[in-house]
C-alpha cells in the first residue's frame, strides 16, 4: 500500500526567508543592518552604564530614552535623503550654520560663562555642535571636482573653510569643540591625499607658534594644560577631576566593585560622572572587562562606517563618510583619554554614551548620513 505524504517544509527556507523580508524591510529604510545593530548595542551599553552614574534617577533615564528615540527617527529621515542632494545643500548649510555662529556672538545666550548658545524661542541651539556636521560636509562638496591630492591654492581655501568656524568657537570660548571641528576637516585632507611634505610643514608651524596660541588661552584653558602636565599641583582644585578619575578606574581591577556599586560615582567624588567622565564610572563598577566590552562595540561601529567610506561611489560621499566617522572616533578617544589622562581635560561627552542631548541628535544625523552613502550606492549598483 503506497501512502502520499505531503511534502517536508524545511525550516531553513522558512528561516532565510524571514531572513530576507527583514532584510528588504531595513534596505527599503535605507537602513545599514549591521552598523544598526551596533548603534543600539552602544546605546543599551549607555543606558545600562548612565543609570548608575545618574545615581538611579529613572527621570533621567527615561529623558535620555526619549532623546534616543527621537535620534532615531531623524537618523531614518536623514537615510532617506539621497547623497546627490546632500552634495547640493552643502555650501548653503555651511553658510546658514556659520551665520548662526555669528548670530551667538552677538545675541547668544551666555551659560556657566560661556557664550555658546542662540535662543530660538522655546528651544536653543549650539551652532557649534552643527558645524561638526556642516564644516566636513562643505569640504567634501569643494574637493568633489578638484584635482587629488590637492594644490596649495585648493589647500588653502579648505584652511580657510576649517579655521574660520574653530576660531569662531574658540572665541566663545569653547576649545574643546573647536578642537574637534579641526580635526574633522583636517581628516577630510587627509582622506583626499594631502602631501606629506604639507603635513610636515604644519607640524612644524603649530610648534612654532605655541608660544603664542599660549599667549591667547584663557587663564582656565592654561590651566587644564598644567594640570595634565602634573595633576598633584592643584589636588583640590583643577587637579581633582583626573585624581578622581584614576581613583575610580584603578579601583575597578579587573571585573570591577559591581553595578550600582560605585563609590566614586554614588559618593559624589567624581566630578560630571554622568557626562564627561562616565567612563571612569564603567571602569570602576565593570572593571577593565566592561571597559573592554565597551571598547569592542565601538571599535566595531567605526570599523564598519570606514567600510562604507571605503564602497562610496565618488569623492564626496567618500570624503564625507570617511571624516564623519573618524570624527567620531577622535571624540571617543579625546574623551578616554582625558578621563585615563593622556590628554587636557577639555570637556567633550563619550558619545553614545554620556547623558546629553544636541549632541546625541547631531551623531545621529552623521550616521543618517552614512547609512544613506551606503544603501543608496546599493540601490544604484543593483
Amino acid at each position: 500500500m503506497i501512502v502520499n505524504l505531503p511534502p517536508l517544509i524545511h525550516e531553513p527556507s522558512r528561516n532565510n526567508a524571514l531572513q530576507r523580508k527583514i532584510k528588504n524591510f531595513w534596505c527599503r529604510l535605507h537602513v545599514d543592518t549591521p552598523l544598526l545593530i551596533g548603534l543600539i548595542l552602544l546605546i543599551a551599553l549607555g543606558l545600562f552604564i548612565l543609570y548608575s552614574a545618574s545615581s538611579e534617577r529613572s527621570g533621567l533615564i527615561y529623558q535620555q530614552i526619549i532623546r534616543f528615540v527621537f535620534a532615531f527617527v531623524v537618523m531614518i529621515l536623514v537615510a532617506q535623503i539621497s547623497p546627490y542632494k546632500y552634495k547640493i545643500v552643502a555650501p548653503w548649510l555651511f553658510a546658514v550654520s556659520l551665520a548662526m555662529l555669528l548670530a551667538v556672538l552677538g545675541v547668544g545666550a551666555i551659560s556657566k560663562g560661556a557664550q555658546r548658545w542662540l535662543s530660538l524661542g522655546l528651544v536653543r541651539i549650539q551652532p557649534s555642535e552643527i558645524l561638526k556636521l556642516t564644516t566636513p560636509m562643505v569640504l567634501a562638496w569643494y574637493l568633489r571636482d578638484k584635482q587629488l591630492p590637492p594644490n596649495f591654492k585648493t589647500l588653502f581655501v579648505c584652511l580657510m573653510l576649517i579655521l574660520v568656524p574653530a576660531g569662531l568657537i574658540a572665541i566663545q570660548p569653547d576649545l574643546g569643540t573647536a578642537l574637534m571641528i579641526t580635526a574633522t576637516g583636517m581628516f577630510v585632507l587627509l582622506l583626499a591625499g594631502i602631501r606629506w611634505g604639507y603635513i610636515a610643514g604644519a607640524a612644524i608651524t603649530s610648534s612654532l607658534a605655541a608660544p603664542l596660541i599660549w599667549h591667547f588661552m584663557h587663564a582656565y584653558q592654561r590651566a587644564r594644560v598644567l594640570t595634565f602636565l602634573n595633576p598633584e599641583r592643584d589636588r583640590l582644585g583643577e587637579g581633582y577631576h583626573i585624581i578622581q578619575s584614576k581613583i575610580a578606574l584603578g579601583s575597578g581591577g579587573l571585573f570591577g566593585k559591581g553595578w550600582l556599586s560605585g563609590t566614586q560615582s554614588h559618593l559624589h567624588f567624581l566630578p560630571e560622572h554622568a557626562t564627561d567622565f562616565i567612563f571612569a564610572v564603567c571602569g570602576e563598577e565593570l572593571g577593565f572587562m566592561g571597559c573592554l566590552l565597551l571598547l569592542i562595540a565601538f571599535i566595531y561601529v567605526v570599523g564598519r562606517g570606514l567600510f562604507i567610506s571605503s564602497q562610496a561611489q565618488d569623492t564626496f560621499t567618500r570624503l564625507l563618510a570617511g571624516s564623519l566617522i573618524l570624527s567620531f572616533f577622535v571624540s571617543i578617544f579625546i574623551n578616554i583619554g582625558m578621563v585615563i589622562g593622556i590628554v587636557p581635560v577639555v570637556g567633550l561627552p563619550l558619545p553614545m554614551i554620556s547623558y546629553g542631548g544636541t549632541s546625541m541628535i547631531i551623531l545621529m544625523i552623521e550616521f543618517g548620513i552614512i547609512m544613506s552613502i551606503h544603501m543608496h550606492k546599493k540601490l544604484v549598483s543593483n
